[in-house]
This record gives structure tokens, C-alpha cells and sequence, in this order.
């Protein structure tokens, strides 16, 4: 599985900057058993193995440190998958997001039976003693 190059650009330029501005990180980062690569392989890997979709951005990137990090992680199997990089619209303050419309339902929800029980007294109350 080849990473798309936006992929690719961005976890390097993220590890990159890490590795620049955190001196603990740098040693990790500079392995010569780890590699760009495999550590594309390893989040494609982790990935899978929850079974979701999507992601936030930092959840990869943690990934990524985990993997430059933990040294009991081996070189990964590589994964057949697609990785797609979006980056988020800028904030709009004066415009509404479109809001999908809902088709109405034309006959009535059907009424719910609801039962009833008593409630259970449990505490003591004044007349009690």
C-alpha cells in the first residue's frame, strides 16, 4: 500500500517539527530501525484493527509517536487501504451550514405503553420512627 503524498507530507512535516522542538522525541525519531514508511503501515495497521472510518487528526499523530517510540513494535505487514488527508473549512461567523433536509413522516408514531409502578421506599421518613 502506497500512502497518498498528502498522507505521507503530513505525517512526515508533523514528526518533523516534533522531533525539532522536543529533544525526548528526537533520539526516537532518529532510529535506524524505524522508518517513514513503516510507520505509515503501522497506523494503517492500527487503523484496521478498530474497524472505524475516521479519525481526528491528533489520534493519528499519536499513532505515529507510538510508533517511533515503542520499540517492541516490529516492522509492520503492509495494509491494502486508502488514506484520505482533508483539511477543515475555516470558521464562517455569519453564514449558517446547511442543514439536510428530513422527510416528514405523514402517519402519526404509534403511542407508547408505558406501566407504572410504584415507587419503593427505602429511607425512613419522620412518621416512620
Amino acid at each position: 500500500m502506497k500512502a497518498s503524498e498528502n498522507f505521507r507530507k503530513a505525517i512526515e512535516s508533523y514528526l518533523n517539527a516534533l522531533a525539532q522542538g522536543d529533544d525526548a522525541f528526537a533520539p526516537h525519531y532518529a532510529k535506524a530501525s524505524k522508518n517513514l514508511e513503516s510507520c505509515l503501515h503501522y497506523i494503517f495497521g492500527e487503523v484496521k484493527k478498530t474497524g472505524f472510518c475516521a479519525f481526528d487528526n491528533q489520534e493519528i499523530f499519536d499513532m505515529a509517536i507510538k510508533y517511533y517510540t515503542d520499540d517492541s513494535i516490529g516492522t509492520p505487514a503492509p495494509i491494502a487501504c486508502r488514506a484520505v488527508v482533508q483539511t477543515p473549512a475555516p470558521a464562517d461567523l455569519f453564514s449558517q451550514p446547511a442543514i439536510p433536509a428530513v422527510p416528514m413522516r405523514t402517519e402519526p408514531a404509534p403511542p407508547v405503553k408505558q406501566t407504572v409502578k410504584p415507587a419503593v421506599q427505602t429511607a425512613l421518613t419522620l412518621f416512620d420512627l
